[in-house]
Parts: structure tokens; sequence; C-alpha cells
């Protein structure tokens, strides 16, 4: 199983109209289950202090640990840039499953990123510091990361419309099928 993961909970973000569009590329080339994650749908009081304990693990988030990551061999994710980095969500979230089930939930498993900014450097920064974090959990990531830059400007009527973005990113998850 691929796990795409649309590493935000903004509303209306962007990340998230790319995570569907790599999820239809994805489908095009392989039978194998791919899975969406949106953390748009984390919600509520997450931050009680008990979701760095096994045993208090928010419901919530032992939930789509089971559904999404656990059985997942492969993770795609596609991060937008906050403040130099990634989401606090998405770190708020890899620490919270890393809790339960350490080493099956992310040891040996591979990675892409996929970058995203509204400005120039496609969140080169973030994809450079998550990679870090899934290294320490022994993740392998791509080589080929991807960032796209000036994301507004690519975005038409809730679509991507700029055709090299669309190749790039179809070269980037046939590359990592294969990866």
């Amino acid at each position: 199983m691929i796990t795409i993961i649309s590493g935000t909970n903004r509303n209306g973000n962007h990340s998230i109209k790319l995570a569907h569009y790599v999820k239809q590329v994805f489908q095009g080339m392989t039978d194998e289950p791919i899975e969406l994650l949106d953390l748009c749908i984390l919600k509520g009081p997450l931050l009680v202090g008990g979701d760095y304990a096994q045993d208090d693990q928010s419901p919530q988030v032992r939930d789509l640990q089971d559904q999404f990551i656990l059985p997942a061999e492969k993770f795609y994710f596609v991060v937008p840039e906050y403040n130099g980095s990634f989401p606090g969500i998405l770190k708020f979230f890899l620490d919270a499953c890393s809790v339960r089930e350490y080493g099956r939930t992310f040891s040996g498993k591979k990675a892409a990123i996929l970058g995203v900014s509204s400005g120039r450097a496609g969140n080169l920064r973030g994809m450079d510091h998550l990679t870090g974090i899934l290294n320490y959990l022994n993740v392998t990531v791509m080589p080929n990361r991807l960032p796209v830059s000036s994301i507004k400007g690519l975005i038409m009527d809730d679509q991507i419309d700029d055709p090299a973005t669309l190749q790039a990113i179809r070269q980037q998850v046939e590359d990592f099928h294969q990866f």
C-alpha cells in the first residue's frame, strides 16, 4: 500500500489539490492500494500530552495510524512551506505515531516528498527538515524530491493548470513507483 499524506490541516490549502492529482497518477499505473490521508481531518483536542505515551495515544491518531500508516510500504508526502519549514501538525502526527508500534510504523519503509510554496523555493528547507526526520525514523527518502513553487499561479478553478508541473509530478510518481 502507498499512503499519500497531505501534510497540513489548514482549511483551503493547495496541498490537497496536488495530493489528489498524485493519487490519480498512481491509480493509473498500479493496482496497488493507494490511500490519501488529509491531515485536515485531525480535529479536536489533540495536544493533551498523552499523545507521547503509548497507552495514552488519542483514539483519532491510533485509528489513522492503523488505517494509513502501519499497512503502508511507502509514503508520498505533499508538504507546504510554513515559516521556513513544514507544518507542525505533520511533525506532531509523526511523533504521535512513533510511540506505538515504532518499528512497524516507519522502519524500512520508503518515502517521496513534494514540497509546495507560494514563494520561489518550493519548500526546499522544509523538505530537508522532513528528510532528516524520516531518515532518523529509518525511512529511506527518494533523492528526487520535487519543489513546486508559486503554487497560487499554477491553480485555476481548483485544478493544477500548468503542464510542466503536471509532467514533473507524473515523473516523480513514476520514479517513486520504481523506487
